[in-house]
């Protein structure tokens, strides 16, 4: 199991630069599994607490039930277009995948009732332009593999 205090530990720049981005906005958007193998997706809050990645799903939420059935997800945090007078200023967006397991039932005491789940990292990515604005810089995070950062023109 990977959590997010794993990736803050191995790669403290990148961890920070990712999380600014989902921190941007409150509303991501989440990929799941449906039972006949299709992708679902939906809107989704996402916090980054404790050194763990966590989520909701409000009770009988098709997410929650892809979720539970398979655990494999991929979170995308909030996106905005690169500025057309200088893409350089493009903060870039922020990709999140791996599995999420079932933490605890919410029971409406602190938010909206629901399952709170916790995610098992398998690669954090982010896309942005290089300092020029001239090439697109893909920089991914992996357990097995660790850091990577390609430019791309």
């Amino acid at each position: 199991m990977v959590s997010w205090s794993e990736v803050e530990k191995a790669e403290p720049e990148f961890a920070a630069k990712v999380r600014s981005l989902f921190d941007a906005r409150k509303h991501k958007t989440i990929a799941t599994l449906r039972a006949d193998g299709s992708p679902q997706i939906s809107g989704i809050e996402a916090e980054f607490a404790d050194g763990e990645l966590t989520f909701g799903s409000m009770p009988g939420a098709r997410k929650g039930a892809d979720l539970h059935r398979d655990p494999r997800f991929a979170l995308h945090g909030p996106t905005s277009d690169p500025p057309d007078d200088d893409p350089a200023r493009w903060p870039g967006e922020a990709k999140i995948a791996g599995r999420a397991y079932f933490a605890k039932m919410l029971d409406g005491a602190e938010g909206p009732p629901g399952e709170l789940f916790r995610a098992d990292i398998d690669q954090v990515v982010f896309i942005g332009l290089n300092a020029a604005g001239s090439a697109l810089l893909v920089e991914t995070w992996q357990p097995q593999r660790g850091f990577r950062r390609v430019e791309r023109a």
